[in-house]
């Protein structure tokens, strides 16, 4: 699996450069940038603010196009090769190896671009405090590289993820690319914040009661998403509940799942030294759910738990599944 290293500066500096991105669920580039044709659908894409990893995701598709952008030239050779420093000076530096000349100014043009835009949010995963800069850069494959598109080494990254002091699954992440690469209907299950008028229905079906817990402060509880909401912006009949904030997170990322035969929960060893979530386990749900409910929660359970530990679940009717498009 390919995977790539992405700078996702602070959002009004990438506006200025002319780029418009949201980490969480697509972001920008164009030609002027190095590997730019190389990154591809089904690569993983991992997102860094230049100090620590934000979250990381599948990309789904790449939209390509053209626009105008401002670009400097040496004013000494009057080449494109001149690039900005950020501390060192003087400002500007020719990387032409003819020219090599250093000044504080400039020469800027309008020159026509090709612009790439990803679009990941399905596969999302946030990922602050897992690795910090000096690691990201240890696991590119050129780790002196200062590209802002920088390739890494996706099973060290993968392990020092999934293995490091703040262990972070990443089912998800397998899912999405499996599906996107084999082009099947396979859903990817993820809960994702839903939108008010979604939540607004949630909350007048169940009350302001978790699924899990029972009765919570409304303004605790998130419209969860039992399948890819972000892959074909549906809200399916029974496919949502609501979810106390960390429950949500512990759900996405499949710690907690729920057993469609019994209706109960079930938890990762990983929650297992916590007691306010130990006692989770095995606990009904907390509030009554449907059939298309379950057929839901089934497919959530057959991507985090094994073959081993999945019951039998009685067939459901035929209906299409949330796949990737």
């Amino acid at each position: 699996m390919a995977a790539w290293l992405m700078l996702a500066k602070d959002g009004s500096k990438r506006i200025g450069e002319g780029y418009d991105d949201s980490p969480a669920t697509h972001y920008s580039w164009d030609d002027t940038v190095p590997n730019h044709a190389t990154v591809q659908v089904g690569d993983v894409i991992a997102l860094w603010d230049s100090t620590e990893l934000v979250g990381l995701s599948v990309i789904e598709d790449i939209a390509t196009g053209q626009a105008e952008k401002k670009t400097p030239y040496c004013l000494k050779c009057g080449k494109a090769d001149v690039a900005e420093r950020k501390k060192k000076m003087p400002r500007f530096v020719c990387w032409n190896g003819e020219c090599k000349h250093e000044s504080d100014t400039a020469g800027w043009k309008d020159k026509t671009v090709v612009t790439y835009r990803s679009r990941h949010e399905a596969g999302w995963i946030p990922a602050r405090g897992t690795l910090m800069a000096p690691e990201l850069r240890a696991l590119c494959v050129k780790p002196k590289s200062q590209n802002s598109l920088r390739e890494l080494r996706w099973d060290d990254f993968k392990q020092a993820l999934t293995h490091g002091s703040v262990p972070l699954p990443l089912r998800v992440i397998d899912t999405a690319h499996d599906t996107i690469q084999g082009g099947h209907g396979t859903a990817t299950i993820r809960v994702r914040k839903g939108q008010p008028a979604f939540r607004k229905q949630l909350l007048g079906t169940f009350g302001n009661m978790c699924a899990f817990t029972g009765l919570a402060p409304v303004q605790a509880l998130e419209a969860a998403h039992l399948y890819s909401y972000a892959a074909n912006g549906k809200h399916h009949k029974g496919g949502g509940l609501l979810l106390r904030r960390d429950l949500h997170r512990l759900f996405d990322l499949g710690l907690i799942a729920v057993n469609p035969q019994t209706k109960t929960l079930h938890l990762h060893d990983d929650l297992k030294p916590y007691p306010d979530y130990a006692k989770l386990h095995d606990a009904p749900l907390a509030v009554a759910v449907t059939a298309d409910h379950i057929k839901w929660l089934a497919q959530h359970w057959t991507m985090h738990r094994s073959a081993s530990s999945q019951p039998t679940i009685p067939q459901q009717s035929s209906t299409p599944a949330a796949a990737l498009a």
